[in-house]
């Protein structure tokens, strides 16, 4: 066995943004966007949405996704993730981010073929240069250090000093059995502060590994975000029909 599915976990909650998934971007819902991305992975054998909502679920359906309907009770993405995996064998679980639906497809497989060729290597995430200074400042986004091995050393919401800080980007890949351990953790101190559940890991002695990219994918946190992405793609399809 040395498959790898990918699982984008979606709730209908959000404190800024309710019923996000199904917002339409360009005529289809954001959702959906990111699940037809995130199927150009070559790696990946399938691509699962996880979803306790039935909203989410029949839309999920009409387009023809992969679903699974997971707990309400889940506080993450990952336990909910997790609650997928147990009833799947892969022995690779991609964590998809449900609200970025540019994630580039290599990245996910350079994920994969990462753990597929270090046994060292339980978890794999990404990160990529600051193209604002003003952003390393902002509490908004994630920030990771990393060693010269590109192990992580901290993430934060706080501008981190003395090592290599990248922006984070939330994509994880995990070996199916560190997942399953992960969720077992419980949750630290540091984690509950910042808010990163990541931490939990960092602070339980599980080693992250941290692919550099140059660039990163915008997510949709607010009906802002949507409407910036609308006319992101509405410019890069007037350019192609040039």
């Amino acid at each position: 066995m040395n498959s790898a599915i990918g699982i984008i976990p979606a709730r209908w909650a959000s404190t800024r943004f309710p019923g996000k998934p199904l917002h339409p971007i360009a005529g289809k819902p954001l959702l959906q966007r990111v699940w037809e991305h995130v199927r150009r992975a070559k790696s990946l054998d399938a691509v699962i949405i996880a979803t306790d909502d039935k909203r989410i679920a029949n839309s999920a359906k009409n387009w023809g996704a992969d679903l699974i309907m997971t707990s309400r009770s889940h506080k993450s993405g990952t336990d909910r993730i997790a609650e997928v995996a147990k009833k799947k064998r892969a022995n690779v679980v991609v964590n998809i981010q449900g609200d970025e639906p540019l994630i580039e497809p290599r990245l996910i497989d350079q994920m994969v073929k990462t753990l597929r060729r270090n046994r060292k290597i339980d978890i794999v995430t990404a990160g990529h240069p600051f193209t604002r200074k003003i952003d390393i400042f902002s509490p908004h986004q994630v920030k990771v250090a990393i060693d010269a091995n590109g192990r992580a050393l901290d993430f934060s919401r706080k501008p981190i000093k003395g090592a290599r800080v990248l922006r984070h980007q939330g994509i994880y890949a995990f070996r199916r059995s560190a997942l399953l351990k992960f969720v077992k953790l419980k949750q630290t101190r540091r984690e509950r502060a910042e808010r990163l559940e990541q931490l939990r890991a960092l602070e339980n002695g599980v080693t992250i590994h941290v692919l550099v990219t140059k660039h990163g994918s915008p997510g949709v946190d607010t009906p802002q975000d949507a409407k910036a992405l609308e006319q992101k793609l509405a410019r890069a399809k007037r350019r192609s029909h040039r």
